[in-house]
């Protein structure tokens, strides 16, 4: 009984220390979905901020404000001094989609409170007589690399995620797009009513091409803007995009058909990965039929015949 205690002590301890920062890394991301309804229920949506940018929700809870306000705190004296790793430091946040500019101070106190975590937690098992010393230090070490390492993992979840939800909805932009540029529309408007129309069915990148528009109004061109766009999300699609309306802007080629051709070819992609998802699928399911099925239906198969042989060796003892 005693250690089931510690282990459920144990659980229970790592459990909190988990939901504490993906709680605090919740409150990064701020309420999508109050704002994706606001949106529903908003006919002339205004400006959103970008999905997973770091800032005030609307309305948070006391958990979620205190790790606001303590995360920079604690992550401020870890912040690169030099401009290259603040730099890539920033562009990581901003591929994940965290824009603000408190964003690096609050990744690195995440990193900082998961540490001291897993100190006091390893320091509260040797103190509380668990886990022996030894066994405390083992454990507060694995689990400090953890805490080193779950923010980055995190982060590259997040770039995955937002990668897939564009890959998925750019055909789509480029498509209304190429019908805006057919209706007489210039790209600075054609591209502000992309970001209108798809702000229902595609929200993050309805942002993106929002940030695009605003871009272009303070005077950079649309191939800078797309270009810009392309290091936030670090895509071969945007940057391809980006390339094909440059050269369009430069030699003054037919930008719709430009984008009818790119839409086309995203679209065959899209394609092709899905087929490419459907082929992989055969071989994942294999693995839990060789460990799942086959035992059951060996068993049903041959199970009769193994306890008749065992009756006959009996038989054949006596």
């Amino acid at each position: 009984m005693a250690a089931d205690a510690r282990w459920l002590f144990l659980a229970s301890l790592v459990t909190v220390g988990l939901f504490s920062f993906f709680l605090a890394l919740a409150g990064l991301r701020g309420r999508r979905q109050e704002s994706r309804l606001q949106e529903l229920m908003d006919p002339e949506p205004g400006p959103q901020p970008p999905p997973g940018a770091v800032g005030p929700p609307a309305r948070q809870t006391m958990l979620q404000g205190l790790a606001l306000s303590t995360l920079p705190r604690l992550g401020a004296p870890l912040l690169p001094g030099e401009t290259e790793g603040r730099t890539q430091l920033e562009t990581q946040l901003r591929r994940a989609g965290y824009y603000q500019p408190q964003a690096p101070v609050v990744y690195l106190g995440a990193k900082v409170a998961l540490l001291l975590l897993t100190i006091l937690l390893a320091v509260t098992l040797e103190r509380a007589h668990i886990l022996r010393p030894t066994y405390a230090a083992i454990l507060g070490g694995s689990f400090s690399g953890l805490a080193v390492i779950l923010p980055g993992v995190w982060l590259d979840y997040r770039t995955r995620q937002r990668q897939h939800l564009f890959r998925r909805s750019l055909p789509d932009a480029l498509d209304v797009m190429v019908i805006c540029l057919e209706a007489g529309l210039s790209l600075s408007d054609a591209i502000r009513r992309v970001s209108a129309e798809l702000r229902t069915a595609h929200p993050l990148l309805a942002v993106e091409m929002e940030i695009i528009q605003r871009e272009i109004l303070l005077g950079l061109s649309a191939g800078e803007a797309v270009r810009r766009f392309a290091r936030r999300c670090d895509l071969e699609e945007v940057r391809s995009l980006a390339a094909v309306i440059s050269q369009s802007e430069r030699f003054g080629a037919s930008m719709t058909k430009a984008l009818r051709v790119q839409a086309d070819q995203l679209r065959v992609r899209r394609h092709q990965r899905a087929e490419e998802r459907a082929q992989r699928a055969a071989v994942f399911i294999l693995l839990p039929t060789l460990l799942c099925i086959f035992p059951a239906v060996f068993l049903i198969i041959l199970g009769p015949a193994v306890l008749r042989i065992m009756e006959m060796y009996q038989h054949m003892g006596r």
